[in-house]
């Protein structure tokens, strides 16, 4: 299961708006999707839980997918790592 620790760059961190949009990309993978700040570790694919990490530009979180099929979870996570470094669509 790949995972991959990335840097909020974003002004906001995970709050409200880019919650939802990371979610809705983690929901869109077909995947079961995990992200992590802190040792707490919620589903990605929810925004309420992505809420309950508390996430703040400049924390970092790791996102774990998993998937039997390799190839497919390994291009979900680098799809989710690059929406992170480009800011969750907010200007950086």
């Amino acid at each position: 299961m790949p995972s991959a620790t990335v840097t909020l760059v974003n002004p906001t961190g995970l709050h409200a708006r880019p919650a939802k949009v990371f979610a809705k990309a983690a929901a869109g993978t077909g995947l079961d999707v995990k992200v992590a700040k802190d040792g707490n570790e919620v589903n990605a694919k929810s925004t309420l839980s992505v809420l309950t990490l508390d996430c703040h530009h400049g924390d970092q979180i790791t996102i774990t997918v998993v998937g039997d099929d390799s190839a497919a979870a390994a291009a979900a996570l680098a799809e989710l790592v690059r929406l992170v470094e480009s800011g969750i669509g907010e200007e950086i």
